[in-house]
């Protein structure tokens, strides 16, 4: 395994291509996991996203092997090689070639509804994927950057076999790739999280770069983009999101074990964004941190990072001006109160979830931030962990019992009932930063 999911390929990938910066570049990703990785590398590129819609032919009694691949603009690569050597007729590979079109054209009005096409003439062209096998797709979306007239073409992927550029046959001007291994027999053997990309996440990718690149302020355009926060001596990864017309933004503090990438964080997360609170999700700790426990279980170091952070953001332009809120899940809570006791943090309201309060010990009694403590029915020793902790709370503050949930809200609407309390919260304390 060389990377956890695509979105890590495609952070790593855009760091690769760096060189491009400053040039005017166009990305297009292969649909459909090519277009998480495409997303990261615009991002970091600063360029529009499109996608290049290109359907593999796959062999009848084998799909997963490409023959070929049809594309935009009646493009068509044909791989003679595999069509011999798995004796396809011309008929079963005339059938193939007439489904795939449909569905091309499908996912077209899909993937981009009402917008025409990103304007390739004359620019350079970074065609993404998310990994090459036979080089059949590749090879087709470089034809059809090149027939829509760029300027120059990079073919980008983070894995790909030894010999890849001996397949790609000269479609491309440059050829980048972070890692071509040997017994390469699956590009999903590279990935720990290989799972399938639905249509509606590759539309969702394109909404969002389209609203990045209406402008990077906040009110001027959605903005979600891979981040390196900044945090003393060390970069923590992380996710900044800033819907239009954002009221505020809201950093989270992810318990011990988790990370930006938890599923409930990000749950919670895209429900304060459907009502413009923008976020900050990153990691606490380096990789290499991690490896020590005693670390996650830091609370004072894991604060610190937390006001940190909080210092970078205000200096991001899109978060100027916007007041600054915590969400702290389990042990997160502890460092999010105790990281809201610093004066110079200037926190407009926190909110924990299933937390750990009691671990910010002597720090309770100064927190000035409102704060809400939201806890499940059913985990009854963190219940009575964060009663004590309230206890010791001197701002405003309350307890929301979720009832029937246990300490991970796994429980049928019980992590929506926790957007919805955080939600009203954020929003009824947020108010302009003064700092």
């Amino acid at each position: 395994m060389l990377f956890l999911d695509r979105l890590e390929a495609g952070h790593r990938l855009g760091a690769r291509l760096a060189h491009l910066r400053g040039e005017d570049v166009v990305v297009l990703g292969l649909p459909r996991g090519g277009v998480p990785v495409a997303a990261q590398v615009a991002g970091a590129l600063g360029a529009p996203l499109d996608v290049c819609l290109v359907r593999k032919l796959g062999v009848p009694f084998q799909p997963e092997l490409g023959m070929g691949a049809l594309g935009e603009d009646g493009v068509r690569v044909i791989n003679d090689a595999v069509v011999r050597d798995a004796r396809v007729t011309p008929e079963e590979l005339a059938q193939v070639e007439e489904r795939e079109s449909e569905v091309l054209q499908r996912r077209g009005r899909l993937y981009r509804g009402a917008r025409a096409p990103v304007d390739i003439a004359g620019r350079t062209v970074v065609v993404v994927d998310d990994g090459v096998a036979t080089g059949s797709t590749a090879r087709a979306a470089c034809r059809i950057a090149r027939a829509r007239g760029a300027a120059r073409i990079v073919l980008a992927v983070p894995v790909a076999p030894q010999d890849w550029t001996e397949r790609l046959g000269g479609d491309a001007d440059e050829l980048v790739c972070l890692e071509t291994p040997r017994d390469f027999y699956a590009i999903g053997q590279f990935y720990a999280d290989f799972s399938q990309v639905e249509d509606e996440e590759v539309a969702a990718c394109l909404e969002r770069a389209t609203g990045r690149s209406h402008g990077s302020a906040a009110g001027a355009g959605r903005v979600d983009r891979e981040v390196d926060v900044v945090a003393g001596a060390v970069l923590l990864r992380g996710q900044l999101t800033v819907p239009e017309g954002a009221a505020g933004m809201v950093v989270f503090a992810h318990g011990s074990g988790s990370s930006r990438r938890s599923p409930r964080n990000r749950f919670v997360a895209e429900g304060l964004n459907r009502a413009a609170l923008g976020t900050l999700l990153f990691d606490l700790l380096t990789e290499d941190e991690e490896r020590d426990r005693a670390n996650v279980f830091d609370t004072g170091l894991l604060a610190g990072r937390l006001a940190d952070a909080t210092g970078w953001l205000r200096g991001q332009p899109e978060a100027e001006q916007l007041a600054i809120g915590y969400f702290g899940a389990s042990t997160g809570a502890a460092a999010a109160l105790w990281a809201a006791a610093e004066p110079e943090t200037h926190v407009a309201a926190v909110v924990s979830r299933g937390g750990r309060p009691d671990l910010a010990g002597l720090r309770l009694p100064a927190v000035t931030s409102p704060t809400l403590l939201i806890v499940g029915g059913a985990d009854l020793t963190v219940l009575d962990l964060n009663r004590q902790a309230q206890a010791q709370l001197r701002c405003e503050n309350s307890l929301a019992i979720v009832p029937g949930a246990t300490h991970l809200f796994e429980e049928p609407g019980a992590l929506e009932a926790v957007t919805d309390l955080a939600r009203d919260w954020f929003t009824d304390h947020m108010a302009p930063a003064h700092v």
